[in-house]
């Protein structure tokens, strides 16, 4: 059975500046989804709203129908990965995976690099290394949807190649949220592709759609 996580009539404004205004999205387990912007248009802030670390004047948050405005204290419905570091840097990579309850062999066998590092602080890891650490324990989490905030951020060519194979072996069981900067990898990953433009979302059914809203010229 497929679950439904939705959101809508939010509207958020920082002072004077409207950032979204009665905006729809919708993400479902077996399913990914890709939210494309610019800079500024609120993507971060549409993630937090929805994690519910971010109230705005107004949102409708729900799991399968039913409200939920602190989705950050329900694990087992959503994760969140944010733009930034959130695993405390003096941690061993045995404790953090002993604490999302995740076995660290097989993350060795994808990334051979780590190999004997399961000992190694947080802080003795390259930005690359933190960030592929992070994004690998929330992909692998329990939750039944996870969402990335820039997961790509800082990965060699190769871990953005095999963190997107993991997504897509955890795909039919979750359901993903996904936004970053390099939105060629968003676009070959996503089922669904949201852009947000001019304080809305729009749900694109392919390259014109992009070009229209003035997102991206995919196709030049």
């Amino acid at each position: 059975m497929a679950h439904q996580l939705e959101v809508d009539s939010v509207h958020l404004q920082f002072g004077e500046r409207e950032i979204l205004t009665n905006v729809y999205l919708k993400c479902e387990t077996g399913r990914i989804t890709g939210l494309l912007g610019r800079n500024g248009t609120g993507k971060s802030s549409l993630m937090n709203i929805i994690f519910g670390s971010l109230v705005p004047g107004d949102k409708s948050v729900r799991f399968d129908g039913k409200s939920v405005p602190k989705a950050y204290q329900h694990h087992e419905l959503l994760s969140y990965l944010p733009q930034y570091n959130f695993i405390p840097a003096h941690l061993t990579l045995t404790r953090v995976f002993s604490d999302f309850s995740l076995d660290f062999a097989p993350f060795e066998k994808c990334f051979p690099e780590f190999k004997q590092q399961h000992s190694s602080k947080i802080r003795q890891l390259s930005g690359g290394q933190r960030r592929l650490v992070e994004t690998y324990i929330l992909i692998k989490s329990k939750s039944e949807f996870v969402m990335l905030d820039e997961p790509f951020c800082h990965l060699s060519p190769l871990m953005i190649i095999a963190v997107k194979e993991l997504i897509k072996e955890e795909q039919p069981n979750k359901g993903f949220l996904i936004t970053d900067h390099m939105y060629h990898e968003v676009v070959e990953l996503a089922n669904d592709l949201y852009v947000l433009a001019e304080e809305q979302v729009y749900l694109v059914d392919g390259i014109e759609d992009l070009e229209r809203l003035g997102y991206a010229r995919l196709n030049h």
